[in-house]
């Protein structure tokens, strides 16, 4: 698809900081309130712009930091339909939060969380690895999230350099 050059410019806006106004970013990009309306309206009903998603660090918050864990999955295509069909299944599951296709080794790369590793392995043994295409999994538990989508999780301010002077 051909965008705009001002459409081009909302969507790297709003990816950056979708809390900013229609206001605020017509402001940045010299267009009217209205215009600016109209173009992110019509972005969100050609589905250009899916969701709007807040970053949480959830190992801040006591009692909710849950487990997530990537999982490499190999499986074997349909005919006429290839991987989308078994992506289409596997990301149906409430524990599926993303699935990508991948080259290399594995196929399918599927991100989910958990209440617990034990939840997970459940999840991987009963569910995932029960379906008819998938051939083999490798579970990765994610221990420490440090940058997910541009943003930086843990930043210390702090300059631990030590001061070198002549």
């Amino acid at each position: 698809m051909k965008f705009t050059e001002k459409e081009v410019e909302i969507l790297e806006i709003l990816e950056d900081d979708c809390r900013l106004s229609a206001e605020q970013i017509a402001k940045m990009i010299d267009l009217t309130e209205a215009e600016t309306k109209e173009m992110i309206q019509n972005l969100e009903d050609q589905r250009i712009i899916v969701d709007y998603t807040a970053q949480v660090n959830w190992r801040k918050v006591d009692g909710h930091e849950g487990v997530k864990a990537m999982i490499d999955v190999k499986v074997q295509p349909k005919r006429g339909v290839g991987f989308d069909d078994i992506a289409s299944r596997i990301y149906r599951f409430n524990e599926v939060k993303s699935v990508y296709l991948m080259s290399g080794a594995y196929d399918l790369s599927v991100i989910i969380e958990g209440k617990s590793m034990s939840a997970i392995a459940q999840f991987v043994s009963e569910k995932l690895s029960t379906l008819d295409s998938v051939l083999s999994t490798t579970t990765h538990f994610i221990l420490k999230k440090y940058k997910h989508d541009g943003t930086i999780f843990e930043q210390d301010d702090e300059d631990k350099r030590i001061v070198v002077s002549p």
